[in-house]
């Protein structure tokens, strides 16, 4: 397993811009595929995005695809979400989660086997 911490959530105003990071110890963070989920207060936890254990291959939700992009620094065990156009919809705790495979970017939450502690973002109207 690997373990993960975000950093980058904070309050913004809608059509900003912002950076999630997520942090990984553990060797084996570069072979493994990572997504991306979050949770809005009293909702379920969502999809947001995927990427392979190479950075090659993405995948997004319906709902941030050409706003939101997810990338990943193999040399500093880091992956990223950026985020723009923020919209206050987007409002939620988002975590990074790592996936026993390095191929599949899958939206299927239960598929992932180490998670973060989630990272708040808040995007006011």
């Amino acid at each position: 397993q690997v373990q993960l911490v975000e950093s980058g959530g904070r309050l913004v105003q809608a059509g900003d811009s912002l950076r999630l990071s997520c942090a990984a110890s553990g060797r084996t963070f570069s072979s493994r595929a990572m997504g991306w989920f979050r949770q809005a207060p009293g909702k379920e936890r969502d999809f947001v995005a995927a990427i392979n254990w190479s950075g090659g291959v993405t995948r997004y939700a319906d709902s941030v695809k050409g706003r939101f992009t997810t990338s990943r620094d193999n040399a500093k065990n880091t992956v990223y979400l950026q985020m723009n156009s923020l919209k206050p919809e987007d409002t939620a705790d988002y975590y990074c989660a790592a996936h026993p495979t390095g191929w599949a970017t899958s939206p299927v939450e239960r598929e992932y086997d180490s998670w973060g502690q989630g990272t708040q973002v808040t995007v006011s109207s």
